[in-house]
């Protein structure tokens, strides 16, 4: 039966087939109808819907055509036919799926979707950094804002940032603004770290790396952090070890680089979930945002899945089905990005998409 010829009913069903033990049953039988609406008018409108992989269990596993990290919905995003672009995630995302579709509606269900990374940098920033170290590459983690995105050379995400910065073959890059990925970054690439103040006594005039530092290979980071993955602690690493000794630890990269050491794997969203799906351990801790582990959890219904994690990404938690529905049926949060920036900020992301 056809998602638009389902009743309320028979929507409910389907969600607790997939659901069941993850949200509650009263919250399903609330959500169906929403459910049932979006899908209506979705339709209607010749819209997409794009979910990312830390939205809430009742809307990631019904209402998105497409789902994933944000590497895999920037590349869904350059090739839809929709007429509206509905970003299921927070404003730098929406921002993206924009400069990529510049002639397209783009909505974002919650104007109030922001992000601490995006919010840890600016232009202006990135144009002092640029002074201070004339000639480095620049390379923007993709949670930055459309303005910053403008200022740099390339883009990456947490699952192609290495190659990203190999791809410039370059003795020295700039990477912002995560402090710990730019750190995880810099021990895989086979880098040092140095953060910006670092660099200002005895590297050369004006704060410039000097030739010394042209053979020490070196990411320059930035002080920004994500208020989800910083919380996670090497304690809390050794502490479920202690009761779970054969647990499988997967943390994402923007953890700090002492939990991602103690980890027996790291990788974005996507490679976390591919993770899981493919071995076969007895059970499994997951150091990144928790709805993402009750997603990963209705897909795998038979793993055993610890369940540490209690950290909402409180962005992430501004979208729900009901801003979504409204979003469809009134045209809000509608998406603009200037088109001096649109411009410069493509070819950033174009770099980005580049790289395999």
């Amino acid at each position: 039966m056809a998602i638009l010829e389902q009743t309320v009913d028979a929507t409910y069903e389907k969600m607790l087939e997939k659901l069941r033990g993850v949200v509650p049953n009263f919250e399903l039988r609330i959500k169906a109808d929403l459910v049932q609406k979006i899908n209506r008018v979705k339709a209607e409108r010749n819209a997409v819907i794009l979910g990312h992989n830390y939205m809430e269990p009742a809307l990631f596993h019904t209402v998105p055509d497409h789902v994933g990290d944000s590497l895999e919905l920037c590349r869904v995003a350059t090739r839809t036919t929709a007429d509206t672009i509905v970003f299921c995630g927070v404003q730098f995302m929406a921002e993206t799926a924009k400069i990529l579709n510049p002639e397209k509606t783009v909505l974002i269900p919650s104007d109030e979707a922001g992000c601490s990374l995006a919010e840890s940098i600016t232009a202006s920033d990135v144009r002092s950094l640029r002074d201070a170290f004339p000639g480095v590459p620049i390379i923007c983690y993709i949670n930055t804002y459309a303005d910053v995105k403008a200022e740099c050379d390339a883009c990456c995400t947490s699952s192609n940032a290495a190659a990203v910065v190999e791809s410039f073959d370059a003795d020295s890059v700039i990477f912002l603004p995560d402090e710990y990925l730019a750190s995880n970054v810099a021990k895989e690439t086979g880098k040092r770290i140095l953060f910006p103040e670092q660099c200002k006594s005895g590297h050369g005039e004006n704060g410039r790396l000097g030739q010394a530092d042209a053979h020490d290979q070196t990411i320059i980071g930035w002080h920004g952090k994500c208020e989800v993955h910083e919380r996670f602690t090497v304690e809390d690493v050794q502490n479920v070890r202690k009761q779970f000794p054969e647990v499988l630890v997967l943390a994402h990269p923007e953890c700090s680089p002492e939990v991602v050491g103690v980890s027996d794997f790291s990788g974005s969203t996507s490679a976390l979930i591919r993770r899981v799906r493919e071995s076969d351990a007895e059970q499994y801790l997951l150091l990144t945002e928790c709805c993402m582990g009750d997603n990963i959890a209705a897909e795998n219904p038979e793993k055993d899945m610890l369940r540490l994690c209690s950290v909402r990404c409180p962005h992430m938690n501004q979208i729900t089905l009901e801003d979504t529905l409204a979003s469809l049926e009134q045209g809000r949060y509608e998406v603009t990005v200037p088109e001096d920036i649109l411009l410069r900020a493509r070819r950033s992301i174009d770099r980005m998409l580049a790289v395999q």
